[in-house]
């Protein structure tokens, strides 16, 4: 699987508003799973999304989630790179450059769903996501 680099777009709670918005603008697949599918059942962030893709046909993707619980949504903090993919060699080279005197704000480690993820803010002020995928 080749790296990918996508926007992604935060929200403090309307993620699932907005992407089905786009989904019906742009068409396409759209998946969305919520933080009470991985361990914040009963919680007031249950329903909340934690991550959702569109893929048009065209081959455009983009991704969304509602602020996890804890992070503050700050105007500004709406939009992140996000970079995937398998090759954990080259995403942690990316990592370690973007991460080089910016701020670690969740460190690149294994994540309840499987794979590492991590994110950042370089120097430059770019808040960043990188996701490398668990071997399948």
């Amino acid at each position: 699987m080749p790296v990918l680099m996508n926007a992604y777009l935060g929200f403090a709670d309307q993620a699932r508003e907005a992407m089905e918005f786009y989904h019906g603008v742009f068409g396409g697949t759209l998946s969305m799973t919520t933080f009470g599918e991985f361990g914040q059942a009963g919680t007031d962030a249950e329903h909340l999304i934690m991550h959702a893709k569109l893929e048009t046909p065209e081959g455009m993707v983009l991704m969304a989630s509602d602020a996890p619980p804890g992070m503050p949504h700050d105007e500004g903090s709406a939009i992140s790179m996000s970079l995937s993919g398998d090759d954990e060699e080259l995403l942690r080279r990316y990592w370690d450059a973007l991460a080089d005197g910016g701020t670690v704000t969740l460190p690149l480690e294994r994540q309840m769903w499987g794979d590492v993820f991590g994110m950042c803010t370089d120097r430059f002020g770019t808040a960043w996501m990188v996701n490398i995928a668990a071997p399948a």
